[in-house]
């Protein structure tokens, strides 16, 4: 196994999208959370975090401008590159990879901004002795396979079954060819995982935690005001 202090890593952080979900006319990654943008709270994990030496963020090409802006506004001090995004997330990370020289990178979700220093560095890890890993956590529900009728089809044991979050790290050279032997198949995948996946790499499964929340919906950001508030208080403990 490599060590983890051997190496460093850098990120692709995607918040490119709009949000429709949320129903307003803000992208969700702008939106407001207590007292900086959703995103901002994002890149200060990872500013913070010592392994990281390279940040991409991939943003709307509306929303270039002003997210350099906030990132000189709110003191951001690691290497940061701000590119406009593809039609898709794949594309988007994808135009990210191009930017990096890392031998190692995560890909996170610009509106995950309660994951910790401790997750990134297992998932780092975890990447380093296995080849990819992925953050995630138990499902907690019963899950039904539906068909188009909407009926149960089938009933998966929830002990095989895995939320899966961001960030995920790979090996920068296997995750560019999984984007590029993707696009050659003209196949989308709803993660970078998936990806890899078809190229036959194993993935590891690095367990994350519940708070670790995607915000894409209004009670999605009540319940991170919450987050954020409960973790301020303890921090005063």
């Amino acid at each position: 196994m490599v060590q983890a202090n051997s190496a460093s890593a850098g990120v692709v952080i995607v918040a490119a999208g709009r949000g429709t979900r949320m129903g307003t006319k803000e992208s969700k990654q702008y939106l407001m959370l207590q007292d900086k943008p959703i995103v901002i709270h994002t890149l200060e994990v990872f500013d913070r975090h010592p392994l990281i030496t390279e940040i991409v963020l991939v943003t709307g090409e509306q929303d270039v401008e002003r997210a350099r802006a906030w990132i000189d506004e709110y003191g951001i001090t690691t290497s940061i590159k701000v590119i406009p995004g593809g039609a898709e997330r794949q594309h988007s990370v994808y135009q990210g990879l191009l930017q990096m020289s890392s031998t190692w990178v995560l890909v996170h979700d610009g509106v995950r901004p309660f994951v910790t220093e401790e997750q990134v560095t297992s998932c780092y890890e975890a990447a380093i002795a296995h080849g990819a890993s992925v953050l995630a956590v138990p499902v907690k529900d019963t899950v039904k396979q539906v068909d188009e009728q909407g009926w149960v089809t089938a009933t998966p044991d929830r002990r095989s079954l895995w939320a899966i979050q961001t960030p995920q790290a790979f090996c920068r050279s296997d995750l560019m060819q999984a984007h590029e032997q993707a696009e050659r198949d003209g196949f989308v995948g709803t993660d970078d995982s998936m990806l890899v996946e078809r190229l036959g790499v194993s993935v590891r499964v690095v367990e994350g935690a519940y708070s670790n929340i995607k915000i894409t919906t209004p009670d999605d950001l009540d319940y991170a005001e919450f987050i954020r508030g409960h973790k301020e208080a303890k921090g005063r403990e």
